[in-house]
This record gives C-alpha cells, sequence and structure tokens, in this order.
C-alpha cells in the first residue's frame, strides 16, 4: 500500500495480504469469516473477526486495517480458534468492505454478528 501525503489517501492497490501465494492458486477461504462487535463500558467496543485463513498473513492484514480506519488493534491467538483480529471501535463495516475489495473472502463466506 502506499500513502499519498499530497491528497492524504490510501491506496491499497499494491497490497496483497500473502506475497508468496500465487493469485490463481489462491481461493478465499472455505470456512465463515465471522465479524463480531463486542459492547465494552459505555460508547466504547471492539470488531473482532476470527476464521480468517490460515494461509493469509495475519499480521499485515491488521497493519493495513489498523491504518486505513485510523484505529487501534491486535492479534489474539486461541488453540481452538487460531488468530483473531482485535480492532478498536465499531469497524464491521468498513472490514467487509476492505475484505471484499482485496478479495480476501467471499461475500457468502462473511458472517456478521451483532446490530
Amino acid at each position: 500500500f502506499m500513502f499519498n501525503s499530497k491528497n492524504k489517501t490510501l491506496s491499497l492497490n499494491s497490497f496483497d495480504p500473502n506475497p508468496n501465494i500465487n493469485k490463481k492458486e489462491f481461493k478465499p477461504s472455505k470456512n465463515l469469516c465471522h465479524i463480531r462487535l463486542q459492547q465494552r463500558n459505555g460508547r466504547k467496543s471492539l470488531t473482532i473477526i476470527q476464521g480468517l485463513n490460515e494461509k493469509l498473513n495475519i499480521e499485515k492484514i491488521t497493519k493495513v486495517l489498523k491504518k486505513e480506519f485510523c484505529c487501534n488493534g491486535c492479534i489474539l491467538c486461541d488453540d481452538n480458534l487460531g488468530k483473531i483480529i482485535q480492532l478498536q471501535g465499531d469497524q464491521r463495516e468498513n472490514v467487509i468492505k476492505f475484505f471484499l475489495e482485496q478479495e480476501i473472502v467471499s461475500k457468502k463466506n462473511l458472517k456478521i454478528h451483532g446490530v
């Protein structure tokens, strides 16, 4: 990705979630990708993303999501669930739009939880 400070825009055209995988061989994850909203205290909330394909570079995706949405986030590792991305704030619509534009997950494999 490239940041143009003159126009203050972020270009994700060159973003590749995993450069080691050939695009023709790569298929979106067959498992469902769950996007949840977890309420904290007051107006604070967390967006939780789980079920991404293990072949993807989760660290790079998290880094780009944080820069794109101007929020903080982290990666949680769970023995049963695998790697989980946690972002501050309600980023569900932004994450869905980003995943579909970058072809990380297909629309039929997305499951959105919460109102």
